[in-house]
């Protein structure tokens, strides 16, 4: 209804209750379209969302499938939902999770993927449960082996779990469909493994029983080389593995089984030994071929000499190929005629060729050991005429004990200084506070001893004895300055010129004052006691005071290199300038002590020198005496 307002058409608002339907269908009454809504309404399915119901594919393209779950709507799928099942056909039933009924524009939201993970740990563990084989879709390969989709959730296949034999290669199984086992679940972090090796292992393990029940020791089989490790060769023997340790590949020295066998190489093998129970077979390789000791030269014997290369060294030698197969040992103790048991390396290195001699050969055992120094002259051989008893020598330090020094005078020959053979004047504790391990020292050969390859050896005795001379220079009652170096319980060392020791006991250390000397005090000392066979001068310094002018004058101690004349009245000059060159004895500086004797020896001959001895003329006087 209208009217007109101002030259302008005005419509009139209908009424609320106005029944447009009645107008257009003046024919249909409100129950008809009751009754025709609820049929419509009952023909379609009822759904909710976030439900898994099943659909029918009724429409495929290059990137969709169109599915019916008979709603008033068609879902659309991706078709990269559906990898896993690659022969899809408009008809298949398949499932679908509602995720939304309709969107802005209508559409139905549904998806394959996640009504298959919603419903896919149930199937799993069902799986697990009951043993059943699943197929799933292998995505991609990822550290130590694959990832594949089971159910619509991703699963772990091991490599070692792809099949009986190691494969190396895994990407040949990516995009492909396979047959597997759920073999673990871990429900706390979603994780699941499966396997396709245990699909076959039923079957491999019947077959098994089969070849093994037909094993006997001593069969040659023909087998494929499965796998190489540091310690052997896995062999695959048609179904069933068996072992060759490296030990049993060659005869020879194998560093690594690569040297011998290569991966998927065809080897005949022995059977060794077998285990049913544990499936276990070991296999050897050297055994199809004769032992290399069987072939050896039958006139080979001990005292040959013969060419060899060195294999291997040890702590205690090294191993010497001497034919091809056959080794010997040479003991590091018959390298070299030395007495000081030395690495094998600093000798030998691997892969040198070596001559040695045969020094034991036994054929039953093969076995076989050698030797290297024999091919030298021995040292010892003529020692008597090379190190004859008196001779004089020069040596190198190679080794204390606590009773002596080892030296060294040649390659292989050695002798021992006694301690008491180191010095006529220090008393050493121990020859490591007397030289050092490398040090060369003068020696006089003492004993030679052949049969037991024994030298002993005197270092002293190569100056003379200065006791000799010391027995007029410390007369008892003679005043020296020393020095308190050290001590043991009551009784204090006392170093005395010319580098000679004494000893004092604490009760004569008493100064004048009344107070004690210590260590390090320099103080004068009257001699008490000499003794030159035994070594021993006794002294005191409280006895320089309460005597008084009783005392006996003797040399005064040398100060540093500065002349000192106070306190030499009754000297010679020839003792004064001995006093004035003398040091602290080392390993070689007694020879003043010899100008000494010679000096005095000068003033006894009214003032003529006194000729020295050669050492011919010394070594002839003491065989004389002997």
């Amino acid at each position: 209804m209208s009217t007109v307002e101002n030259n302008k058409v005005v419509f009139a608002e209908p009424p609320a209750d106005f029944d447009w339907e009645a107008v257009e269908n003046p024919s249909a009454s409100k129950a008809d379209k009751a009754k025709v809504e609820k049929a419509y309404e009952d023909s379609l399915s009822s759904i909710s969302e976030k439900e898994v119901l099943m659909g029918t594919i009724v429409g495929l393209n290059k990137k969709e499938a169109v599915i019916n779950i008979g709603y008033k709507s068609e879902g659309v799928v991706p078709l990269s939902e559906f990898r896993y099942k690659p022969d899809l056909a408009i008809g298949d039933k398949v499932e679908v999770y509602i995720e939304k009924q309709e969107d802005k524009s209508g559409q139905m939201i549904i998806s394959h993927k996640t009504a298959r993970v919603h419903n896919a740990w149930g199937k799993v563990n069902h799986a697990m449960e009951t043993s059943e084989i699943i197929t799933g879709y292998v995505k991609c390969r990822t550290k130590g082996g694959l990832i594949v989709d089971v159910f619509g959730i991703e699963a772990f296949l091991p490599g070692s779990q792809i099949d009986v034999k190691p494969i190396r290669d895994y990407d040949q199984y990516v995009g492909k469909n396979m047959e597997f086992k759920v073999v673990k679940i871990n429900q706390e972090f979603k994780n699941v493994v499966v396997s396709h090796k245990a699909l076959i292992e039923a079957e491999i393990e019947a077959q098994k029983r089969q070849i093994i029940s037909g094993l006997e020791k001593g069969q040659v089989l023909e087998g494929t080389v499965k796998n190489i490790t540091s310690y052997g060769v896995f062999v695959d023997l048609g179904g069933v593995d068996g072992l060759i340790h490296i030990t049993d590949l060659s005869y020879g020295r194998v560093s690594h089984p690569e040297e011998v066998v290569k991966l998927d190489e065809k080897i005949n093998v022995v059977i060794l030994d077998f285990d049913d129970e544990k499936r276990r077979i070991a296999l050897g390789l050297k055994q199809l071929s004769a032992h290399p000791w069987d072939s050896l030269d039958p006139n080979l014997q001990a005292g040959d000499k013969v060419k060899g290369k060195v294999m291997v060294t040890t702590d205690y030698g090294a191993f010497v190929e001497v034919a091809p197969g056959v080794e010997g040992l040479l003991h590091v103790s018959e390298m070299s005629w030395s007495q000081h048991l030395r690495s094998p390396k600093d000798f030998l290195t691997e892969g040198q060729e070596v001559d040695v001699q045969i020094l034991n050969i036994d054929r039953e055992e093969r076995k076989m050991s050698l030797g290297m120094k024999q091919l030298t002259t021995d040292p010892w051989q003529d020692i008597e005429f090379k190190y004859p008893v008196n001779s004089r020598h020069t040596a190198k330090v190679r080794n204390f004990t606590h009773f002596g020094i080892f030296a060294e005078l040649e390659e292989g020959v050695d002798g021992l200084i006694h301690i008491s053979d180191l010095s006529w004047t220090k008393r050493v504790k121990h020859p490591s506070d007397f030289c050092k391990i490398g040090d060369e020292i003068e020696v006089q050969v003492l004993e030679v001893d052949k049969e037991n390859r024994r030298l002993s050896l005197g270092h002293k005795q190569v100056e003379e004895n200065p006791w000799e001379v010391f027995a007029d220079t410390f007369q008892v009652g003679s005043v020296h300055e020393g020095t308190i170096t050290g001590r043991t319980g009551n009784t204090f060392v006392v170093a005395l010129p010319y580098g000679v020791e004494g000893t004092v006991a604490l009760k004569h250390l008493r100064k004048e004052d009344g107070s004690k000397a210590n260590v390090d005090d320099r103080l004068p000392f009257k001699v008490l006691e000499f003794n030159g066979d035994a070594r021993r001068i006794v002294l005191s310094h409280t006895r320089t005071f309460e005597e008084g002018d009783d005392a006996v004058p003797a040399a005064p101690a040398k100060r540093g290199r500065k002349s000192q004349d106070e306190g030499g009245a009754g000297q010679s000059p020839s003792i004064r300038s001995v006093n004035e060159k003398v040091e602290k004895s080392t390993l070689g500086d007694l020879s003043v002590l010899s100008d000494l004797r010679e000096a005095m020896e000068n003033n006894e001959r009214g003032g003529k020198p006194a000729k020295r001895k050669s050492r011919r003329e010394d070594e002839d006087e003491m065989d004389t005496e002997g």
